[in-house]
């Protein structure tokens, strides 16, 4: 196969997969574009609309190291990918069902699980193509159907709720675009079988045997960003309690900040194979200033918030792994994934729940702490970038 045919191939396998997600996000993002408000509604508090937000996200991002590391040595990762989107698309319509906020609680973290559980392999069966067309160009167009779905999603949702329909109705509604998902990752497999053959070449940076001392700097970095990102169910609780967002509008401002997400990692996905790590530094510079806007402001500097907070999603889910692709060898690639979302879970998790309790307590104190974690995170970022340097 020549290499216009390799690299043809590569794209295909990268937008057939795009596609799956969009329709993953679709579901899953509606949903969360309400869940902080729905748990609410519930008689939730601020702390348990915090906690369930990063308890969440713990388990959707801790498991990963276990499901990487079987990924890495069964290479089994359609089994995986099937697994995981099955629990990760069914969960989010069986929310219309919750009569109370520990059921709802509990169907949330279903949900993370089960992406927890596809989530190394659907990334490591990406990196596949990143030789051919590069690393950040693949996460950045997968980043950009991500969030294209969840763009529409939330509308969708939103649309609901000015129809008069209510939180449920917009989870129900949400079943068709998680079978639609369902069916495209049975489309994907059989079309691309062995996506590992779309990598002929090693990739270089830490060797298979380990990971290097750049590669838990670079874990550290992204869990001080992590720790400082506002989950979005706390926002949006934020949001109805102040009134500052009428509540329609919540789920369309989410919809605004996965948009910006999606065109944000487009872009800078582009510029990292281009010009390299600067772009991950400004992209997570940009995004680390949403807070003053998000909880200070009225319904426009909200609006100019949730944009600079997608800019920061953005380079979350697409910049971060692309770099990591690039530094870990095909064998550990999904490990290192696992490994790396696991800090940056755990992470998640203790911030999320120390800015509930400082939101009850003082919303200056809570923008303080998210503004400083994440600038933190940038010379941490620029050392990572040195040391890798150095080695290679």
């Amino acid at each position: 196969m020549d290499r216009k045919s390799a690299s043809q191939l590569a794209l295909r396998f990268v937008l057939i997969i795009g596609v799956v997600n969009l329709f993953a996000d679709f579901t899953y993002e509606g949903a969360r574009s309400v869940n902080g408000a729905f748990l609410g509604s519930l008689g939730a508090s601020a702390i348990v609309v915090g906690f369930v937000g990063g308890f969440g996200e713990l388990i959707g991002y801790s498991l990963r190291a276990i499901t990487g590391f079987f990924a890495s040595k069964t290479h089994k990762y359609w089994a995986f990918a099937f697994i995981g989107y099955a629990i990760n698309m069914l969960a989010v319509p069986a929310l219309a069902l919750a009569g109370n906020w520990p059921t709802a609680a509990a169907l949330m973290i279903a949900e993370r699980t089960g992406r927890a559980i596809r989530k190394p392999s659907v990334e490591t069966m990406l990196s596949f193509s990143g030789k051919e067309i590069g690393s950040g160009w693949v996460f950045g167009l997968n980043e950009f159907f991500d969030q294209f779905g969840a763009t529409v999603g939330p509308l969708v949702v939103a649309s609901v709720l000015f129809l008069k329909g209510s939180y449920r109705s917009g989870y129900a509604v949400l079943l068709i675009s998680a079978l639609l998902c369902l069916g495209m990752i049975v489309v994907a497999r059989l079309l691309f079988p062995k996506p590992q053959e779309l990598d002929k070449q090693e990739a270089v940076g830490l060797e298979a045997k380990g990971f290097s001392r750049a590669y838990w700097l670079y874990v550290l970095a992204g869990g001080l960003v992590a720790a400082g990102f506002a989950d979005f169910s706390l926002i949006a609780f934020h949001f109805e309690k102040t009134a500052s967002v009428p509540v329609p509008w919540i789920p369309i401002l989410y919809a605004v900040a996965m948009a910006t997400a999606g065109i944000s990692a487009l872009f800078f996905g582009r510029l990292l194979d281009k010009i390299g790590f600067k772009s991950l530094v400004v992209a997570f510079l940009m995004g680390a200033f949403f807070a003053p806007f998000v909880f200070l402001g009225n319904f426009l500097p909200a609006l100019i918030g949730m944009m600079l907070w997608g800019i920061g999603m953005g380079a979350q889910d697409s910049l971060l792994k692309a770099v990591l692709a690039n530094m870990v060898s095909k064998e550990k690639r999904s490990e290192a994934f696992g490994l790396f979302d696991t800090g940056f879970g755990i992470a998640w998790f203790l911030g999320s729940a120390a800015m509930g309790i400082i939101y009850a307590k003082s919303i200056p104190a809570l923008i303080i702490f998210s503004v400083g974690l994440q600038v933190a995170a940038l010379p941490v970022f620029v050392l990572a970038a040195r040391r890798e340097k150095a080695a290679s």
